[in-house]
């Protein structure tokens, strides 16, 4: 099978860099980009790839240069499927907690407010006790 554009092969990881991955596939080397490792957020590629190990990629596109973009997430099955959250906004549930989210927010805002009062007050306090004089 040659390197072409949507066809998932298996390879082995060669390097890790903190970017990506080196993956041999069909004794050339393409790089799976850390985005394209996992569905996941991946912080460190090393939690999630060990050098030798084999892999399922997907080969995303062949540049003219030779330069190989491999995926391994597309190659993963697509077994999540995403459903909406149905919610029952008539809940007391949903009542209590938007009523908690309300009270929250105002005792921020009241916060936020006097926390701006202070600074405004402190910065009016530094500007008072000087003053250039202007007679030169």
């Amino acid at each position: 099978m040659s390197l072409i554009a949507g066809s998932i092969l298996e390879g082995t990881v060669i390097n890790i860099t903190n970017f990506g991955a080196f993956v041999e596939v069909e004794g050339k080397t393409g790089l799976v980009h850390i985005s394209e490792v996992s569905d996941t957020f991946v912080k460190d590629i090393r939690d999630h790839l060990k050098e030798k190990e084999k892999v399922k990629v997907k080969v995303i596109s062949v540049d003219d240069k030779g330069k190989i973009s491999l995926s391994i997430k597309q190659a993963m099955p697509q077994t999540k499927s995403f459903k909406p959250v149905e919610i029952d906004w008539s809940s007391d549930k949903n009542k209590a907690n938007s009523a908690n989210f309300e009270d929250r927010l105002t005792k921020f805002l009241k916060e936020s407010e006097e926390r701006i009062q202070e600074l405004k007050k402190h910065q009016d306090s530094k500007g008072r006790g000087y003053r250039k004089s202007s007679n030169y």
